[in-house]
C-alpha cells in the first residue's frame, strides 16, 4: 500500500474518532452545568472541555473570556479550531474523498453522508439549544460509520490502518479525560481519591459509555479510583487504555513485516505496563504522572507510525 494512501485511511479514522470523543465532553460537560452549584463558576464548568481537547491556549488566543456560548461554539462549530466537530468530520470527508477507491462503496457513502447531513446543524445556536441532540448525532453517526467498515471491508492493510488511527486516537481521549477530572474538576485541597460528588463521577462514566459496566462489574457506590482503573486497566472496558493497546499490538504487528520498529517497541511496553500493572501502584507513584507520561508516549507512537508506515512508501 503507498504511503498516502495509509496515510489518508489512518487520518480518517482519527477525524471521526476525535469528532465523537469532542461530542462526548460538550456533552457531559453541558449536563454537569445544569446542576445548581454556587461555588463553581461558568468558567470552572466550561475549562475542562477545552483542557481534553488540548486547546486552552488556541482559545484564549482566540476567543478569550470563557462562558458557556463560546466554549460551545468554538468545539463544536469553530472552522479556525482543528479539533472542533466541523473541522473534524471536514477533514475526515476529505481524506476519504482522497482514497474512496480504496474503501467499499458503503464505507465512502457512509462518511460523505455523515458531511452532507451536517449541513443541517451550521447555522443553530447550540448554547440556547439542541446540544444534546447534536451531541448524539455525532455519536450516533461515528459507531454506523464504524460498523460499516467493520461489516465490509476487507481484512487488509486499508482495514489495519483505519483500526489503528481509531484506537490511537481513542487512547488519547481517555487519557485525558481521566486527568482532567482529577486535577481540574476535584474541589480545591481535596486530595486525589476523596470523596467526590456522585453526578461528577457518573457523568465521566457516561461520557465514555462505561456507567452500566461500572455498575456491573464493581456493583458499588461510585469511588474515583475504581473509575480510573476501569479505565486504565480493564482489558474489557472497550474504551479503557488496555483494551485500545490490545488493538494497536496486534496491528502494528500484522502492518509489521518484521518487529523492528520503535512504534511496535514503544506500544509493547505501554501495553505490558497496563496488562501487567496494579491501580494501586499508579496511585502511589500519581496517577496524573501516570497518565501524563501515556498521553507523551501515545503521541510518540503517533509520530513513529508516521514515520514508519506514512512518509515513504513501504
Amino acid at each position: 500500500m503507498l504511503s498516502r494512501t495509509a496515510d489518508h485511511l489512518y487520518w480518517m479514522a482519527r477525524y471521526i474518532e476525535r469528532a465523537e470523543n469532542m461530542a462526548r465532553a460538550l456533552d457531559v460537560t453541558y449536563n454537569m452545568s445544569l446542576v445548581p452549584n454556587e461555588d463553581i463558576t461558568e468558567a470552572m464548568f466550561w475549562s475542562p472541555a477545552l483542557e481534553i481537547s488540548g486547546t486552552t491556549e488556541i482559545y484564549e488566543k482566540d476567543i478569550g473570556e470563557v462562558t458557556a456560548a463560546n466554549v460551545i461554539n468554538y468545539l463544536a462549530m469553530d472552522q479556525r479550531n482543528p479539533s472542533s466537530i466541523y473541522s473534524a468530520l471536514k477533514s475526515a470527508r476529505e481524506n476519504a474523498h482522497a482514497v474512496r477507491v480504496t474503501m467499499t462503496t458503503e464505507t465512502w457513502e457512509s462518511i460523505n453522508s455523515i458531511w452532507l447531513e451536517f449541513s443541517q446543524f451550521l447555522k443553530q445556536d447550540f448554547s440556547k439549544k439542541g446540544l444534546r441532540e447534536f451531541c448524539d448525532w455525532v455519536k450516533t453517526r461515528s459507531h454506523l460509520f464504524r460498523g460499516v467498515c467493520f461489516g465490509t471491508m476487507l481484512r487488509d492493510d486499508a482495514f489495519n490502518f483505519v483500526r489503528l488511527g481509531t484506537f490511537i486516537e481513542r487512547a488519547d481521549n481517555t487519557a485525558r479525560l481521566l486527568d482532567v477530572k482529577y486535577h481540574l474538576l476535584l474541589p480545591t485541597g481535596q486530595e486525589v481519591g476523596g470523596a467526590v460528588d456522585y453526578y461528577e463521577w457518573s457523568s465521566v462514566l457516561r461520557s465514555v459509555s462505561a456507567l452500566q459496566a461500572y455498575q456491573k462489574i464493581f456493583n458499588d457506590t461510585i469511588e474515583p479510583w475504581r473509575v480510573a482503573e476501569l479505565l486504565t486497566l480493564r482489558c474489557d472496558m472497550p474504551r479503557s487504555l488496555h483494551a485500545c493497546f490490545d488493538e494497536i499490538i496486534l496491528i502494528l504487528e500484522a502492518l509489521s513485516n518484521s518487529k523492528n520498529n520503535e512504534a511496535f517497541r514503544l506500544a509493547g511496553e505501554i501495553h505490558a505496563k497496563l496488562h501487567y500493572g496494579k491501580i494501586k501502584d499508579i496511585f502511589q507513584s500519581g496517577l496524573h504522572e501516570f497518565l501524563s507520561d501515556f498521553i507523551k508516549s501515545n503521541d510518540l507512537i503517533g509520530q513513529e507510525i508516521h514515520k514508519h508506515f506514512l512518509s515513504a512508501t513501504y
